[in-house]
């Protein structure tokens, strides 16, 4: 990639700089292979959150959602990933079939087998989505008028100054009405998991207004 002219994408009328995404191929993720405890035995101690577990007729069972995409990392080759974690948990895990979105369900006779199969499973879940790109970011506009005042001053200053070196043109600097700032990055793996974002952000964005408004109203006594 050009690094002063990158490629560019406009959506809603702001313009975003596109990174080339190295598309990593991740070879132990083919190979990977579940290790669990030399013992058969499941422990007791190992558990998690006893309200997703339910009792039925037959036993146990808990769903955990989890984003298609990784579904294959929790089979595993041949299936030799999910055999495994049914062997040494003692349950019984099934999950959608590849393209279809759905929880996986963990099924056992004891409510401790069910428990350790989805700790495991969450272990195995959480290792594999820090292996994917992100797909989305948070920002912040820049709108304020300062702040653009201030840009155009930089722009200004950089151009008078560098105008000879290469590359250094007006056309690489952002429209200053479009000026972010990036704060973090997602890896959203499904719709679920946006919606879920945008509840979050939404929350947070009444929490603030909230306690503007109090800091403000304390102000002015």
């Amino acid at each position: 990639m050009e690094v002063l002219r990158p490629q560019l994408v406009i959506i809603n009328g702001r313009q975003y700089r596109r990174n080339v995404m190295k598309e990593e191929q991740f070879e132990e993720e083919e190979e990977f292979s579940y290790t669990g405890p030399e013992s058969g035995d499941v422990a007791e101690d190992e558990g998690c959150d006893p309200q997703r577990i339910e009792q039925t007729d037959k036993g146990f069972h808990c769903a955990v959602d989890v984003p298609s995409v990784l579904y294959k990392y929790i089979i595993g080759k041949k299936g030799e990933t999910r055999r495994r974690l049914e062997h040494d948990t003692k349950t019984s895990i099934s999950i959608p079939k590849q393209g279809a979105e759905g929880p996986i369900v963990i099924t056992g006779a004891r409510r401790a087998s069910v428990s350790s199969a989805l700790t495991r499973l969450e272990l195995l879940i959480d290792s594999f989505r820090r292996k994917q790109p992100f797909t989305h970011f948070l920002s912040l506009p820049l709108n304020d008028p300062g702040i653009q005042d201030g840009f155009l001053r930089f722009k200004e200053a950089v151009l008078a100054q560098c105008s000879q070196d290469h590359g250094v043109e007006a056309s690489i600097f952002q429209n200053p009405s479009k000026l972010h700032l990036t704060v973090g990055t997602l890896v959203l793996l499904n719709e679920t998991e946006v919606r879920k974002a945008c509840e979050q952000l939404q929350q947070c964005q009444d929490f603030i207004r909230v306690h503007l408004c109090s800091v403000g109203e304390q102000t002015t006594k």
